[in-house]
């Protein structure tokens, strides 16, 4: 009865009403919503730790403030902001995805900036003093040397920071956003029996989705 269960509504669980001409939804909204969010989330921790390493005072000061504000804003509170702000500022009705991808980004790209800050920070000073030796510019000094460097220092933080992004996409639901978590809410509601299999079926997902995240992440680092 259970394996019926999960069979009747697997499409659903995986494509929303996708596949039936409706919106995109379910596990691949999830991941299409993880995707774009932890590139633009990197982007902005990249360009904010970059800017907290190189920039000058009143710039990190600026930044520093921006980011404890951010980190100590909850996830549920940046989503309803960017849900009712975005309209307002571009004077568009900007999709619930949208405004929920922009929230992640954002939070997460927070914590990026600092990991980013840390990494390049822990390059030795050497480095930096023989790129100069060379020639080479404080900027070319951080493309070319500093900052393959710290990259290898940065991943594990980062990797962390996706695996937080991508289950903090299940709160999509408090806007209408049809991801795997709303949409077996629905299943659930529909069927009004065996819970605890839907929504191990949503955990699974999710463990396989991070899991194999982590894995990638390993290979990539050897």
């Amino acid at each position: 009865m259970i394996a019926e269960l999960l069979a009747d509504n697997l499409s659903y669980f995986l494509f929303g009403a996708f596949p039936e001409g409706g919106a995109m939804g379910g596990l691949l909204l999830t991941l299409w919503m993880s995707v774009l969010a932890c590139l633009l989330a990197s982007a902005l921790g990249l360009a904010g730790g970059v800017a907290l390493t190189m920039g000058g005072r009143r710039l990190r000061l600026a930044l520093h403030a921006a980011i404890a504000v951010l980190r100590g804003v909850p996830v549920v509170m940046m989503i309803f902001w960017c849900y009712f702000l975005l309209p307002i500022l571009f004077g568009l009705d900007v999709p619930g995805t949208a405004t929920v991808i922009t929230a992640l980004a954002v939070i997460n790209g927070a914590y990026l900036g600092l990991a980013v800050h840390a990494g390049l920070g822990a390059i030795d000073i050497g480095q930096w003093e023989a790129s100069r030796a060379l020639g080479l510019s404080r900027w070319l000094a951080l493309r070319l040397v500093i900052l393959p460097q710290g990259l290898r220092i940065m991943l594990p933080s980062f990797i962390n920071q996706w695996v937080t992004l991508i289950k903090d996409t299940s709160l999509a639901f408090i806007v209408g956003v049809p991801e795997l978590t709303m949409v077996a809410g629905q299943v659930n509601n529909r069927e009004q029996v065996y819970p605890l299999p839907i929504f191990l079926f949503v955990a699974a997902a999710y463990f396989v989705i991070c899991g194999g995240l982590s894995v990638l992440a390993r290979k990539f680092e050897a």
